[in-house]
């Protein structure tokens, strides 16, 4: 017979360690149960390719991580995790054989941008400017935010598509750097608030970086057990639990699940209209991502894309643009937009000497199983020549086979859930963290503020679960 606890926490991403360090941190005795033999959901590495070649299974680059309120609060750096934050967060190549640089420094990224300069710094400028004081509003559920007027210089032009936000620019260069950053909405550019998704990744770039972590994203994930360990908590592994009659007695419950799987759980605990909108959370398109070990470092034409922790492969925003609209139409982009990355640039750790890991991904639809192999490898290959000759190996990841290793990513969504803006305003129901059953609580990417690594989800369940204790 198990003993009763506090809290237990089905899953064991960045959100579910990061409530249960919070509730171990208050004296509950808490239990994290992952169904996996390993850790930490998106944040796991592995050698998927060739002996002495470490890869980050899912998530490699965290432009929140670094601003996360949370893990600044748990402290993962006396715990371990160590950031490695470039001068650069981003690099567009385009086919004049140059880049485009999301750097650190604002004015030296608007240098590059001509008769831009002075919108770029007006805009996404005054938005890294403001960064302190919009961090915790962009990392919460949405509401009225604590610095309305530093709020507005984002939440208002955010609500603009993207398409019609890079407008404002005149030059290709600047439309190219902006249509890069958006694509990470995971949205078509014509949809209302993909704006929002460019200006914060640009914004954080600025103020915070886009860094990787050394040795691997798994080290954040260890950080996070050793805050809950440390302070008393259990993590156990090899427990999947289908059925909550096979969960230990608890006064909270929390899943860092996806909801259809705290739905399938939870049974008949859950009224059926209530289970039922949890079966039908809306997800979006899957990601499609291939892992390579290589000879030598990405031959990039630009060597300025040496510079940056993710390359966004695709030229023009037009091109982008027409790439990212494909996945919600159920078509396969032919020249897909590829967000590139190349840990052992600025972590040797990462590979053999010499050596070098990298991997790219693009966005196709839902649960999709056409191979983008070929696709991403012409992408790279037309702003790198030669790339295909320093690939020693590679591992491929489908919408498929991504959902199998992480339940949460439904089809392959790896933001957890559609970014449309009514699905972001009730994620996944009004009730957010809440659910109809005292002390049951969702903590995944699926409630605000959604997807990254940043155990912001986790940290507002958290509250949410141990109001009035």
């Amino acid at each position: 017979m198990r003993p009763s606890y506090d809290v237990v926490i089905i899953g064991s991403g960045p959100n579910g360690l990061t409530a249960a360090a919070l509730a171990a941190r208050r004296g509950l005795s808490t239990l994290v149960l992952e169904a996996r033999d390993t850790v930490g959901g998106g944040l796991h590495s592995a050698q998927l390719t060739l002996p002495g070649f470490v890869h980050d299974v899912c998530s490699s680059v965290h432009p929140m991580g670094v601003a996360s309120p949370a893990f600044r609060e748990l402290d993962l750096a006396a715990l371990g995790a160590e950031w490695i934050n470039p001068a650069a967060a981003a690099a567009h190549p385009l086919d004049d054989g140059t880049a485009v640089v999301l750097y650190r420094d604002v004015a030296r990224t608007a240098d590059q941008l001509g008769a831009d300069r002075s919108g770029y710094t007006r805009t996404i400028g005054a938005i890294a400017a403001e960064w302190t004081r919009l961090e915790m509003d962009l990392l919460s559920p949405i509401g009225f935010p604590s610095h309305p007027i530093a709020f507005a210089k984002l939440g208002l032009p955010g609500l603009l598509p993207a398409s019609a936000f890079a407008r404002f620019f005149a030059t290709p260069r600047a439309r190219a750097l902006f249509g890069g950053c958006a694509a990470h909405a995971i949205l078509p550019f014509s949809a209302p608030g993909s704006t929002a998704f460019g200006l914060a990744l640009a914004g954080a770039g600025h103020a915070r970086g886009w860094p990787i972590a050394r040795g691997g994203s798994q080290s954040i994930a260890d950080a996070l057990v050793d805050a809950v360990r440390s302070n008393g908590g259990e993590v156990e592994t090899g427990i999947n639990i289908e059925r909550h009659e096979q969960l230990p007695r608890a006064d909270r419950l929390l899943f860092d699940t996806s909801p259809r799987a705290m739905a399938r759980i939870m049974g008949d605990r859950f009224p059926s209209a209530f289970a039922a909108s949890l079966r039908d959370y809306r997800y979006g398109p899957g990601a499609f991502k291939v892992d390579w070990a290589l000879s030598e470092p990405i031959p990039w034409k630009a060597s300025a894309c040496f510079e940056a922790t993710t390359v966004h492969v695709g030229g023009t925003f037009e091109e982008v643009a027409q790439a990212e609209s494909t996945p919600w139409t159920g078509e396969i982009a032919e020249r897909p937009f590829v967000l590139v990355t190349q840990p052992s640039v600025f972590d040797a750790s990462r590979a053999p000497s010499g050596k070098h890991t990298a991997w790219g991904y693009c966005h196709v639809p839902n649960g999709s199983t056409v191979d983008m192999t070929t696709r991403i490898e012409a992408q790279i290959e037309r702003f790198a020549p030669g790339f295909r000759d320093c690939i020693l190996a590679r591992a491929l990841r489908s919408p498929l086979t991504i959902e199998a290793e992480n339940a949460n990513l439904v089809g392959g969504d790896v933001g957890g859930g559609s970014n449309r803006l009514l699905n972001l305003v009730f994620r996944p129901t009004w009730r957010r963290y809440a659910t109809p059953v005292r002390g049951v609580f969702l903590c995944s990417a699926a409630t605000p503020p959604g997807a990254g690594v940043h155990g912001m989800c986790g940290y507002h369940a958290a509250r949410a679960a141990f109001e009035g204790d």
